[in-house]
């Protein structure tokens, strides 16, 4: 059970991956990378994550491997402070506190006991790079408040720093101008490219930098596309420079191979360039990576590359320019249209994800599933192309449909209307489309809807227009005589007064449909599509419209663009209470009576969760966001809390997640991201010299279960039996050299003999010599039953009392059996 005070806004998801360069392990089993306030591990073998690094307060601005130890990682943060890490078992060994603002960190092995960060004193344009010394100290929080500077009026960007041949400068980056800094000179040289506005050098700013790791040679981007190596630059009246140009627009980013005898670069046409030898004429590529490369990153053994990509992804990528694996956080459309949705099937978050796309986010693991293309064309990365748009989306109850609305609208008069109806397809695993109806309206869409009642046995979709009606779309036959095709068809129409359709809603029986036409809210029955009462408060046009559920299903609430919530009961037709609120978000949960409603204010965004029929809130809390909220969902809990307080009941079934303007998704939680990792994550980080894959985890569990259930039935039919240790016969056999060891027949009658039990009442001496040994069957028989029922009376003696099983005449004769039995044929093997 959750403590009260513990539940609290966190930040689930939606974290920038490409705000960083990524960074490999030395070993290239491990890729590191930011994430908001985390740094994230990941297997470079199976893409799982193996640890979220947790510690800093705000948002994580550089990670680097330490020089001097490769099992460990630093990191620096806006927090002011620089955290050095265990990344193998996720432990935080060490904070240094600078107090300022870092922008940037870099690690060099001939600087043991420093670092390199990026800090802004005085101007908050105005960036310096400056050495921080790492005093060695056995506490947990060192003060680091040694600062020596190196270079001034440089960019906050890390693209645009570079250490060069070991160490011996650094090369940074700035508008026209690159400055180069020597360590051992103490002296700093300093190159200008033109910046006349004539075509020929309207576009000469540099945007990154990256050194060779051996020689004297720096490279450098630029805004036109050119690549420029410089050379001779100790003297500044000597140097030189080269051009390589291949890219159409600014070149993002630039990387050296380990060796020195490549150079990656990458833009935004989405193509990983290798150039060899610094040739023109030596370049490989690898094309089609989905979007505007960021970030390369190279690793220490030189196996591997890394790309970030301007769609919230890392790809990893072999030496011969395969990709291997792919990270991908949510992406980050321009616009979410769609809203944020849960799909029945996977539960997993869906909204705009790419141009023309569905993403299939999982919030459990923090990743992307899929893409659904739903537009079906190729996309032009053109900035005066008008593209088509994918507006609204909507599941029905039990994820069978999807129903998509993309638009186009090049000039007012010239509106691309497009509706289409998806089936999921079990036999694929994916939506399959069914129907593609062409301008279901004359104007935009503003809201589409399923009734997700269970008595209605055909599916039924309803549409909402600025054209003043609404439509009831309907799935039958679709002309077909084996009545195996089915298609959706419209089967009603209705308007109110030539009013714009702005929203519409069905009950959770499905028995009434609610159509809001400006500020008026129209109530219909769903068997008859006739009109069975109206709202209207005047109080601004209808924002948001939702039913109530389970006993509070009799009121239906409205959100105007006025800043008035209102709640009408559907049973007496009047208004049951309205209250002055911003709303910007209103969402009902489907595990119970609550709804959530986010409200803008000067501060900030607050929530207020209450039941229809009270209109006081359950639970307020204020400032949960900064910035403005623009959506959010309810997502049903797999196994449901028990906060006791009636403040947070609202958490029991359901979790509340919502997205902010800049696309941080959030949620109130209790547990930490640690906490959230999956038992397969964890058990790849502990067998990490397997070959691990998916199937493998999935035999590995069943073969522990097997594993369990077979030792459990040895432990129920177990036998106490003396221990083996210090019995002279097995010390014998096992530790004389094999070449002098007597017959094996020899042998094992003396082993046999040293496993016998040996008995307290009688001696060996006592027991007659003319037993019978042969005895007859019935007798065999009986010395069989008392054979058992001894064993089953073992299974009940507590071992701890007698450690020494008694045997009884009958097992003794059996036992006697085996010592006469000749095993000479051992000996042939």
């Amino acid at each position: 059970m959750a403590e009260e005070g513990t539940v609290r806004v966190v930040r689930c998801g939606g974290s920038e991956l490409n705000l960083r360069r990524a960074e490999f392990s030395a070993d290239s089993k491990y890729i590191f990378y930011v994430s908001g306030d985390f740094v994230k591990v990941h297997s470079t073998a199976t893409e799982e994550c193996v640890h979220v690094l947790q510690g800093h307060r705000n948002l994580v601005t550089g990670i680097q491997l330490n020089p001097n130890n490769h099992l460990q990682l630093y990191s620096c943060s806006f927090d002011g402070t620089i955290k050095l890490w265990d990344y193998i078992d996720g432990i935080l060994i060490k904070t240094f506190i600078v107090g300022h603002k870092l922008h940037a960190l870099f690690t060099l092995a001939c600087a043991e006991d420093s670092v390199f960060v990026i800090i802004n004193k005085e101007k908050p344009d105005v960036f310096q790079l400056v050495s921080v010394k790492l005093s060695k100290s056995s506490s947990q929080e060192i003060e680091a408040k040694e600062i020596s500077f190196v270079l001034d009026y440089i960019n906050q960007s890390p693209k645009c720093i570079a250490f060069g041949n070991e160490g011996e400068y650094v090369a940074a980056v700035r508008d026209y101008y690159l400055s180069v800094y020597f360590f051992k000179r103490k002296t700093t040289s300093r190159f200008t490219l033109s910046s006349s506005r004539n075509k020929k050098h309207a576009k000469n700013n540099f945007t990154c930098v990256a050194c060779h790791p051996k020689e004297d040679c720096i490279a450098t981007g630029h805004k036109d596309g050119k690549i420029r190596l410089w050379r001779n630059f100790d003297d500044d009246k000597k140097y030189t420079y080269t051009c390589l140009h291949w890219h159409h627009d600014m070149v993002m980013d630039l990387a050296f191979s380990v060796t020195g005898t490549s150079l990656l670069s990458g833009g935004r046409e989405s193509v990983l360039v290798e150039w060899r030898d610094a040739a023109e004429k030596n370049k490989e590529f690898l094309p089609r990576l989905g979007a505007t490369i960021e970030h390369i990153s190279v690793s220490p053994a030189g196996d591997l590359f890394c790309t970030s990509h301007s769609d919230n992804k890392i790809i990893v990528i072999h030496r011969n320019l395969e990709a291997s694996a792919v990270i991908q956080g949510l992406v980050k459309d321009s616009n979410i249209y769609t809203g944020l949705m849960i799909d029945p099937r996977t539960k997993a978050l869906v909204l705009n994800g790419k141009p023309g796309h569905l993403q299939f986010y999982s919030l459990q693991h923090d990743k992307q599933l899929y893409n659904l293309d739903i537009i079906q064309q190729e996309y032009i990365n053109d900035y005066g192309l008008i593209q088509i748009e994918l507006t609204k989306a909507a599941f029905d109850c039990y994820g069978n449909w999807l129903a998509t609305v993309e638009q186009r609208q090049e000039k007012e008069t010239e509106l691309e209307l497009q509706m289409k109806l998806w089936m999921y397809n079990k036999k694929t695993q994916g939506f399959v489309l069914n129907t593609k109806v062409n301008m279901p309206h004359e104007d935009h869409i503003t809201a589409l809807c399923f009734c997700n009642a269970e008595k209605f046995e055909n599916p039924t979709l309803v549409t909402a227009s600025k054209d003043g009606h609404f439509k009831v779309w309907m799935l039958t036959d679709d002309s077909d005589i084996y009545k195996k095709a089915v298609g959706w068809t419209c089967d009603f129409v209705g308007s109110y007064h030539k009013y714009q359709a702005t929203n519409c809603c069905f009950s959770e029986d499905g028995s009434l449909l609610a159509v809001s036409f400006e500020e008026i809210v129209t109530i219909w029955d769903s068997e008859t599509w006739e009109l069975k009462c109206t709202f209207c408060q005047r109080a601004g046009s209808i924002r948001y419209l939702c039913f109530g559920r389970l006993t509070c299903s009799k009121y239906l609430l409205g959100a105007t663009k006025s800043d008035i919530l209102c709640c009408w009961n559907l049973l007496s037709c009047a208004l049951e209470w309205s209250t002055k609120l911003n709303v910007r978000v209103l969402e009902p949960d489907p595990n119970s009576e609550n709804i959530a409603a986010i409200s803008q204010s000067s501060m900030g965004s607050d929530l207020f969760v209450f039941k229809p029929s009270e209109p006081r809130p359950l639970y307020i809390q204020k400032n949960i966001s900064r910035e403005d909220v623009q959506w959010g969902v309810f997502v049903p809990r797999d196994v449901p809390e028990s906060f006791t307080s009636e403040a947070y009941q609202w958490l029991n079934r359901s979790q509340f997640y919502f997205l902010t303007k800049s696309q941080s998704l959030l949620t109130f939680s209790t547990k930490s991201p640690e906490e959230k990792l999956t038992p397969t994550s964890k058990q790849l980080l502990a067998e990490e010299s397997l070959p691990t894959t998916p199937f493998y985890f999935i035999l590995g569990k069943h073969r522990e279960q097997q594993d369990e259930k077979i030792n459990e039935a040895l432990e129920s039919e177990l036998i106490q039996l003396p221990l083996t240790e210090n019995i002279p016969a097995i010390n014998e056999l096992l530790h004389t050299p094999a070449h002098v060891l007597p017959s094996a027949s020899f042998l094992c009658s003396k082993f046999v003999n040293s496993l016998l039990l040996s008995k307290e009442t009688k001696s060996d001496e006592e027991i007659p010599e003319d037993v019978d040994m042969e005895g007859k069957e019935s007798n065999d028989s009986d010395e069989e039953n008392d054979f058992t029922e001894k064993i089953e009376d073992t299974k009940s003696t507590d071992l701890g009392e007698d450690l020494i099983h008694q045997l009884s005449k009958s097992e003794e004769k059996e036992l006697r059996k085996f010592r006469k039995v000749d095993y000479s044929w051992i000996t042939v093997l």
